[in-house]
């Protein structure tokens, strides 16, 4: 099906105004299929040819000016019209669409629940198309509004306020009509539909709402207060900082099961996954994420919905902007005030990985570099968003927030409800400063890769001379942290020297040389840093000393690199964190460097004959804090190393008990979560079966539950279990997005490598296959999910980089592939290291 090319876009943009969409959709129909109908109010500047988009189960009719459109032209997905004159126009399309079970255009989801349907949007880059016809840009913003006639309890949401207007004679069904909104582009137009349990309020004269399903309502009413307050608290907050005021109608927080992202910046309605209504005990570091996805996406109202991008080469203008301005508005305004330090342990490892591999690219790409919609779609990764945040903090530290902050609100007032580029964007920037910040994004956005910063330290009377070695092209704007031994053998902070590399490359400093250097201290700039013997020995023995926990992170950080590097052995940083995790106080680094213990080091980078000793390593340190926390003074923690040490249990007997009294020893009970991750630990060991997995949904039948359930079926040691796991996710056309990602989770087990061993070069002719078939959300999944990243060797590579070769794969699947197999090479070599 063909893409959208820049070229093609430009091209019609030239050609066309496109004023008004007027859509009705009519979801009564049933299961499979909705009626959409569309008519599309557009001038055209001089006569000439286009295309509309779309793609239907049936195009009943089409007429451009009360004429009728061959319904036979369409071709794929674009329907030609031809013959235009210059002036004003009116495109009617009358169509019937395919419900999604993928998250793709019009999602349909049925509670197990309770039985309950809801549906709603997700028309992001172009899927739009699967739910009604358009121009389908981002620089062709309209007015939309939508009549939608729903089942007769349903309740419907949209981007402007939606109100029941009527009743259907036939059947009863509601029919509702949604507040035109002001211009926005195709891919931000949402609806949601259901019997929705709402929680409603008024702030800022605005209406606000949060949403979910019926069977989730207990758990949204005890967080209920907690999403709200952090809502309002960020909107007050970006209400102060920008000087144009929220520029929609009301706002309204869904959230929608099945959903691919964590959110979409919808205006007017931002659909959330509805993980984020927490059914289980989670830490309060979730919390924390989950507040700033509130405001990432709340910062998009402004940065992408009433300024949007011109075309998608300049996605880092929606997203790195959010990323940045939803961890640093949530710590100015809510209570999750450290914000910082979980974007360290996280996000930025997340871009710096994918600032390591073939598919990297610029923050903003040249537009060359991304000539369509596939191509575009490949760049949401962790560049975009982590690597794009950490640049523009480095921007605001050496421009200062003032400036910063001033040429953002002139960049909206040139902008609003219009278009801009990088270019636009540089421009009101530069009117607020005299530095250069036209050569700054040419450095830091035009470029790729990452800079690693290496300290020398030369001692001489008096003194010493710090040498900074740098690996790489870009300015950094810095701390150094210089931190002395206390007598009780604590890290204590002397001073921050500031630096600009390279400027400051060179620096000499009197009196004693620290114990610990520590360049990027605070971890304002975006680079790897090493630590020179001396400060790497004091880490290594002091690191839950120090008493700031982003500079732990830092720490952690580094030593993390090294690993990947293959410049630490992996045995070491696991000895680090056996000393020194079970002292550590900040949650975020406790469950990053487990994580990375875990999923990394014992099920990658350690050889497979001395995985063992790595578990039991790992279950050593969380149940030193497990004891640590048994007085009930950290329940977060408690929790984070209860999860761990059920996911690294090499023997069943603890966790098999705790499932039996349905409580962990000392605490916490087990809730749904706790349960199935258990039950899934002992599916792996072979210690349980179908039985006790079906007597466990049988008291879970939720929606997780069967994920739950289908997590534990693949995951057990059986060979016919692995078949019937396989034929679901390769062969079985209706697993929806969030069964097949649980499916490929408990498939591939590093314990039962010869099991599976002939499923690892299977999985790339299937693989494409079933990307082929299903489209962009299987794809990722697969190439996620199903990748047999377990099986570190020399076959399974070969056999991906044949794959590689293939003319069949689809442009996600190919990305989702080389990062894969890139990731699979490293961890070859540092094995090997």
């Amino acid at each position: 099906m063909p893409v959208l090319t820049r070229d093609e876009a430009q091209t019609r943009a030239r050609l066309l105004d496109v004023h008004r969409y007027t859509v009705t959709l009519d979801l009564t129909g049933g299961d499979d299929t909705f009626d959409s109908t569309t008519l599309i109010r557009f001038t055209t500047r001089t006569a000439g040819d286009t295309f509309v988009e779309l793609k239907p189960e049936d195009l009943r009719s089409a007429t451009l000016d009360g004429h009728p459109v061959d319904p036979a032209a369409l071709t794929d997905n674009r329907l030609p019209l031809t013959g235009l004159t210059e002036g004003s126009h009116e495109l009617r399309v009358d169509t019937r669409m395919r419900y999604s079970r993928t998250g793709e255009g019009m999602h349909r989801f049925t509670d197990p629940a309770d039985g309950r349907t809801y549906v709603y949007t997700q028309m992001f880059m172009d899927d739009v198309q699967r739910v009604f016809a358009a121009f389908d840009q981002p620089d062709l913003k309209a007015v939309f509004e939508f009549t939608v006639t729903a089942p007769a309890d349903w309740t419907v949401l949209a981007n402007g306020i939606a109100e029941r207007t009527g009743t259907r004679d036939t059947d009863g069904a509601g029919i509702w009509q949604t507040a035109a909104t002001p211009v926005i582009s195709t891919y931000l137009a949402a609806v949601a539909a259901g019997p929705w349990h709402s929680v409603t309020t008024e702030h800022a004269g605005l209406p606000f709402g949060i949403h979910c399903r019926q069977s989730l309502a207990p758990h949204m009413d005890a967080d209920a207060d907690e999403i709200l307050t952090v809502t309002r608290q960020c909107f007050d907050r970006y209400q102060e900082k920008f000087t144009e005021p929220y520029p929609f109608d009301s706002y309204d927080q869904a959230f929608v099961p099945e959903f691919n992202a964590g959110a979409m910046e919808n205006p007017g309605l931002v659909t959330f996954r509805d993980e984020f209504i927490y059914r289980s005990a989670v830490t309060d570091t979730e919390r924390q994420t989950r507040a700033m996805v509130i405001s990432h996406e709340m910062a998009h109202m402004w940065f992408g919905d009433l300024v949007t991008l011109r075309w998608w080469d300049d996605i880092w203008l929606n997203e790195s902007f959010a990323e940045y301005m939803g961890y640093q508005t949530a710590a100015e305004a809510t209570r999750f005030t450290d914000t910082w330090t979980e974007f360290a342990v996280a996000r930025k490892a997340w871009g710096y990985d994918a600032d390591q591999r073939p598919s990297t690219h610029p923050v903003a790409p040249d537009p060359d570099g991304v000539p369509d919609t596939a191509s575009a779609l490949l760049n949401f990764d962790g560049i975009s968003y982590a690597k794009g945040a950490s640049a523009l903090r480095q921007l605001v530290a050496w421009l200062g927030e003032t400036d910063f902050l001033a040429g953002i609100n002139t960049h909206f007032a040139r902008h609003k409800f219009a278009n801009a580029s990088l270019a636009d964007f540089v421009d009101s920037l530069a009117a607020h400063t005299d530095r250069d910040v036209h050569a700054w994004a040419d450095t830091w956005l035009r470029t790729t890769g990452i800079d690693t910063l290496r300290p020398a330290v030369q001692e001489s009377p008096g003194g010493w001379t710090l040498t900074v070695d740098r690996t790489g092209s870009r300015p950094h704007h810095i701390v150094a942290g210089l931190y002395d031994r206390a007598a009780d053998g604590t890290l204590e902070l002397r001073e921050h020297l500031p630096l600009d590399i390279p400027s400051d490359e060179v620096v000499s400093v009197t009196g004693p040389r620290p114990a610990l250097l520590l360049l990027n201290d605070g971890d304002i700039s975006y680079a790897k840093v090493r630590l020179d013997e001396t400060s790497g020995e004091a880490a290594i023995r002091g690191l839950s000393s120090i008493p700031s926990p982003l500079t732990r992170a830092v720490v952690w950080n580094a030593l993390r690199d090294m690993v990947r590097d293959g410049e630490l052995d992996p045995a070491s940083y696991l000895e680090t964190a056996h000393v020194h995790l079970p002292e550590e106080t900040d949650l975020a680094i406790v469950q990053g460097v487990l994580g990375f213990a875990r999923n990394q080091i014992a099920d990658r980078y350690v050889p497979a004959g001395d995985r063992a000793a790595a578990l039991t390593l790992i279950t050593s340190v969380t149940r030193a804090l497990i004891r640590r926390t048994e007085d009930g003074s950290d329940p977060g923690m408690r929790l984070a190393a209860v999860r761990t040490y059920i996911d690294s249990a090499t023997q069943p007997d603890t966790i098999a008990a705790w499932l039996a009294d349905g409580t962990v020893t000392g605490g916490p009970e087990l809730d749904p979560e706790l349960r199935w991750r258990i039950l899934a630990r002992l599916a792996v060991l072979g210690a349980v079966g179908d039985p006790e997995i079906a007597a466990e949904l049988a008291a879970d039948p939720s929606a997780s539950g069967q994920e739950g359930a289908a997590r534990c079926r693949a995951a057990l040691p059986d060979p016919e279990a692995k078949a019937t796991a396989w034929q679901r996710m390769f062969h079985d056309e209706t697993l929806s997005n969030y069964l097949f990602s649980a499916t490929a989770q408990g498939f591939w087990q590093p314990e039962q490598a010869e099991l599976v061993r002939g499923y690892v070069t299977r999985f790339y002719e299937d693989a494409v296959a079933v990307a082929a078939r299903r489209g962009p959300a299987i794809a990722e999944a697969a190439g996620r999910y199903a990748f047999p990243a377990h099986a570190v060797d020399e076959d399974n590579l070969q056999a991906g980089r044949a794959c590689l070769k293939s003319d069949d794969l689809i442009p996600l699947l190919r990305r989702k592939l080389v990062d894969q197999l890139d990731d699979l090479a490293r961890a070859i070599r540092v094995r090997e290291a």
